[in-house]
């Protein structure tokens, strides 16, 4: 399985999503820090979900990040999160 689709999966079983989009943008960052030739490193995420409701922004990017906490250290380098309007 993709890293993309790991991503997906785990996001989607944790926060039941209104709107989900995950990309991977690692082709515009060939060369940077973090990249690798195979890809799969860096990824923009784009969320609408009810589970956020009451929650600060930076307790939303927190949860997205702790539910990808293993991909952060397996290489995925670099994670933009984007909450949308549900």
């Amino acid at each position: 399985m993709s890293v993309r689709d790991v991503i997906v999966e785990k996001l989607s079983v944790k926060f039941t999503p209104s709107h989900l989009e995950v990309i991977d943008e690692s082709a515009k960052h060939q060369g940077h820090s973090g990249s690798r030739p195979e890809g799969e490193t860096h990824f923009r995420v784009r969320i609408a979900t009810p589970a956020f409701a009451g929650l600060s922004r930076l307790a939303q990017h927190r949860a997205v990040m702790e539910t990808l906490d293993a991909e952060l250290k397996a290489g995925v380098h670099a994670l933009a999160v984007e909450l949308v309007a549900a």
